[in-house]
Parts: structure tokens; C-alpha cells; sequence
């Protein structure tokens, strides 16, 4: 059985040989909900175990104030970006230096890991994508990721899921203080990893933050629609589509398979 790559560029046909992906709502499927009452219930109990106490309905106000107060110190140092992120990690720690309480690495790493579980759902890989990944490394393909993302939740689903070995590159919004569909981020795992664009393909399922933005940015790209991804509300500019979430049609546009005759 011989397989080709398809999926070509249009720029003289050359084949991608790097594919950039979105996670949350591309390879991974996740629901959470950071404003259920029973979060910051449980939140206001891990702090006071720590010497910060704070009532429920105050550590949920006092976290959203100083959430706003980072936006604005990353907007003041980065006014070329159009779009920015925060390390939540600064937040759970002005939470604790608001009552007096010093409190080392190893507690914020807690803390992010005790808020993502409070707050998730539910969590799991769509079907298809270990297949997937497997198929274009056997294929001498790099991969890189290029995430919307806390770094403090965001590397343990990668281990968990055992993703993380796949990437010849990760980049994540938390540690840029940038996010997608800035052109700026895109630009920083092209320039980091020195990719080629014409040789690059963006995978991702919202059609805003990683279509319009890998287009914008100069890259192809390919949308698969899943339920968590947002309204298409304008054109949408992909490439190459995949409408019913089903990540095998991924590898379908990738991959043919000819039998021998």
C-alpha cells in the first residue's frame, strides 16, 4: 500500500510539510464553566487551607478584578498587540499576597491544577486524533501547537492525553501574553521554529481565531467544525473543511491510499 500527501499549497504545489493545530476544540473536547458557584466554593476552601481565607462569592469578585488589572499592565507593554493573554498564575498569587500570605511555586501550581479540575466538566480526545498525529509523523511531517491557553492547565491535559511527544514546538498564549487571531502570534512559531508559510497549514476549529487568523497571517488553513466551535457568522476562509467534526476526514484530505492493482 503506497500513501501520498495531498494537500498541496497553491503556490507552485509544494507540499506542507508543517501543521500548526489548535487543541480545545480541535484535538481535544472540553466543557467548563469558571463562574459555577461550587468553583469558587471550593477555591475559597484550598486558600484558606492556605492561610488566605475569603468567602466565595469574594474570592470569585477579587480574582475577576485582578484578571482586568493584568489585562491592562500586558496592554500597556504590548500596544502592538491586538489581542493578549495573562498568566493566571500572577493572579492566584495576588489572591494569597492580598491577605498576607507568601506562598511558593509549588502552591500556584496547585492552585492552577485544583482550578481546572473544579472547573472542567468534562475532558477527553476526539476520536481520530492519536490516528491522525501517528499518520503525519510516520510521514516525516513536523507538528507544532499553537494554543489559546494557560500554561498552568494546559501541560498537564497534553501529558495526561500523551500529546506532548508529538510536538516539535509548543507555543501557548499564557507565556506570550498574546493570542490568536493576532498576526503577532502567529508570527512567533514561525519565526521561533523558522517554518516556512507556504509550506505551513493551520488546523483549527474556530473560524475567527484560527482561520481568519492563519489567513491573515499568510498560512493555509484547515477548519473542522465541532460543537464547541463559535457561530460562523462571516465568510469563512479555509482552505480545505471539514463540516461534521469527524477528525478521519482529516486524514482523508491528507492521506491517499492506493492499493496495488
Amino acid at each position: 500500500m503506497l500513501l501520498y500527501i495531498l494537500m498541496y499549497t497553491k503556490e507552485g504545489g509544494s507540499v506542507y510539510t508543517n501543521y500548526i493545530f489548535d487543541l480545545y476544540g480541535t484535538l481535544i473536547d472540553i466543557n467548563t464553566n469558571e463562574w459555577d458557584i461550587k468553583l469558587w466554593k471550593k477555591l475559597a476552601i484550598l486558600y484558606a487551607y492556605k492561610g488566605a481565607v475569603y468567602t466565595p462569592r469574594e474570592i470569585n469578585r477579587e480574582y475577576c478584578r485582578l484578571v482586568d488589572e493584568e489585562k491592562k499592565r500586558v496592554h500597556k507593554r504590548h500596544p502592538e498587540y491586538s489581542v493578549i493573554d495573562i498568566k493566571i498564575e500572577k493572579v492566584f498569587r495576588k489572591l494569597f499576597l492580598q491577605k498576607g500570605v507568601k506562598v511558593g511555586a509549588r502552591d500556584i501550581r496547585e492552585i492552577c491544577t485544583a482550578f481546572r479540575c473544579f472547573s472542567t466538566k468534562y475532558i477527553k480526545l476526539y476520536d481520530g486524533v492519536i490516528d491522525l498525529l501517528d499518520t503525519l509523523k510516520a510521514h516525516g511531517k513536523k507538528i507544532y501547537l499553537l494554543s489559546n491557553a494557560q500554561r498552568g492547565f494546559t501541560e498537564n491535559e497534553l501529558n495526561m492525553f500523551g500529546l506532548t511527544r508529538y510536538f516539535d514546538g509548543i507555543v501557548i498564549s499564557s507565556d506570550e501574553e498574546c493570542s490568536k487571531p493576532d498576526t503577532h502570534y502567529y508570527d512567533i512559531v514561525i519565526n521561533r521554529y523558522g517554518l516556512d508559510r507556504s509550506r505551513s497549514i493551520m488546523v483549527g476549529n474556530d473560524f475567527i481565531s484560527d482561520i481568519k487568523g492563519a489567513k491573515e497571517s499568510g498560512l493555509d488553513a484547515l477548519y473542522i467544525h465541532q460543537s464547541i466551535s463559535p457561530e460562523i457568522t462571516g465568510k469563512l476562509l479555509a482552505d480545505y473543511k471539514v463540516m461534521d467534526g469527524d477528525v478521519y476526514k482529516i486524514k482523508k484530505l491528507i492521506i491517499k491510499e492506493e492499493l496495488p492493482r
